[in-house]
């Protein structure tokens, strides 16, 4: 069964940093595109930021230049380093990848159970 599971969230200062791991487990074939999401309570699910096997990369425009997501295609496991925290920023971020469980199957969409992050003073 494939899981992903996400760690690194928490309480930090305006200004600060965080970085949150996603690692993807269990048996499948591939990964395609890995990234985060984020929901505030009340708002709409957002894309924060993904990356494609080629290493492209794309941002919302609300953390770029301040966000940045790394893929260890060994390890199965992408990283979003948050920088220059805002109390915007708040919200349950969860882990989203494209895999591809087996050799003749089609990719498949699975998410992370979700990590806090809360930025105030």
């Amino acid at each position: 069964q494939v899981q992903l599971v996400e760690s690194g969230g928490g309480l930090v200062q305006p200004g600060g940093s965080l970085r949150l791991s996603c690692a993807a487990s269990g048996s499948f074939f591939s990964i395609n595109a890995m990234g985060w999401y984020r929901q505030a309570p009340g708002k709409q699910r957002e894309l924060v930021a993904f990356t494609v096997n080629g290493g492209s990369t794309n941002y919302a425009d609300s953390v770029k230049g301040r966000f940045t997501i790394v893929r260890d295609n060994a390890k199965n496991m992408v990283y979003l380093q948050m920088n220059s925290l805002k109390p915007e920023d708040t919200a349950v971020y969860r882990c989203n990848a494209g895999i591809k469980v087996s050799i003749g199957s089609a990719y498949s969409n699975y998410w992370g159970q979700g990590t806090q992050v809360t930025v105030s003073s």
